[in-house]
């Protein structure tokens, strides 16, 4: 569902690289792109008009990525007949009966689904609990602080477009475009990425603090400010965490190292450390500029760069898919 939008398209690619057991695949969109193709495998496949009807009678997994109003509209037409929904949106992330779900950190908990509904975090959540999952299992982490760098393509294709037209037209002496956002991207950061609440965090913040939590099973505290900044894809986050006890850095690299679905790029000598520049259109969480915090005894600080197109939204729901049928 939302199968020709910027995450339909990457769930196409990942799961063409997983070898992901498919018998069958519909896909499905709005009025707006109901009737257009798409290749998979060779085979060429019509996006079909989502509707209030038995299209999805027989289907095991539905991955849904429509956004939240969509996800509302269609939750029972697609989970009536036995389907298990996997959504990208935000419509059910913090419902009680719905698991909120990233397999490297929490994969259990995607086997009670009361609703047939699977949560997809946000983009940023995922990223950051993954790293934050390998430091917990040294010691309880008591307190997060957290400062994103998102890329462009984290409001969708057309921001991605934008973007380039924006250095386009300043190039050319133009006045930029400035439509998908609140002021121009190009040559700029903006620290806001969605709506402000009323204790001054935006919603974005406020949902790398409830999703963490729920996640994570655990009542650490998370501050998040969360800045746009003019990188077409792959998101950045500058983390600092304080951890129950002490935890020397060595033991944090190497958990770093062993943990599933981490990549450590930390050679200061070199100047290695992880870039959005060459990470985008990649797997894993990407970790480095790992080191003490040096205003505490107990932090750790670290920075981490992941695709949040694939891992923060098409390939960490399809990691959720498989495990259910590890599970069978």
């Amino acid at each position: 569902m939302g199968a020709s939008g910027a995450v339909g398209q990457e769930f196409l690619r990942v799961l063409d690289e997983q070898n992901f057991p498919v018998t069958e695949l519909l896909l499905f969109g709005s009025s707006r792109s109901a009737g257009t193709k798409h290749t998979f495998k060779g085979e060429e496949l019509t996006v079909k008009l989502l509707q209030h009807n038995d299209d999805f009678m027989g289907v095991d997994i539905a991955f849904t990525s429509a956004g939240a109003a969509a996800s509302v509209e269609f939750e029972k037409t697609i989970t009536k007949h036995g389907a298990i929904m996997i959504d990208n949106s935000s419509a059910f992330r913090m419902d009680v009966d719905v698991p909120l779900v990233v397999p490297e950190v929490n994969a259990e908990d995607a086997l009670v689904t009361p609703r047939n509904i699977i949560a997809n975090p946000n983009c940023t959540t995922i990223q950051m609990v993954v790293a934050l999952k390998a430091i917990e299992n040294l010691s309880t982490i008591k307190r997060v602080h957290v400062s994103t760098y998102q890329a462009a393509s984290g409001a969708g294709a057309t921001a991605m477009d934008e973007l380039v037209m924006q250095h386009k037209q300043i190039v050319n002496g133009e006045e930029p475009t400035v439509d998908k956002f609140a002021y121009q991207l190009a040559y700029n950061v903006i620290p806001q990425v969605d709506v402000f609440t009323d204790n001054g965090y935006t919603k974005e913040e406020m949902k790398m603090y409830h999703e963490t939590r729920k996640i994570m099973h655990s009542d650490i505290e998370v501050s998040a400010m969360c800045v746009r900044v003019p990188v077409m894809r792959a998101h950045s986050e500058s983390i600092w965490v304080e951890t129950q006890d002490i935890v020397s850095i060595e033991a944090v690299k190497d958990a770093f190292a062993k943990a599933e679905g981490i990549v450590v790029v930390d050679n200061l000598a070199a100047k290695e450390y992880p870039m959005p520049f060459n990470l985008a259109g990649c797997d894993p969480v990407y970790v480095g500029r790992i080191r003490k915090d040096i205003s505490n005894p107990k932090g750790i600080t670290f920075w981490s760069v992941s695709d949040q197109i694939k891992k923060g939204a098409a390939l960490n729901a399809v990691q959720i898919a498989q495990y259910l049928i590890s599970k069978k």
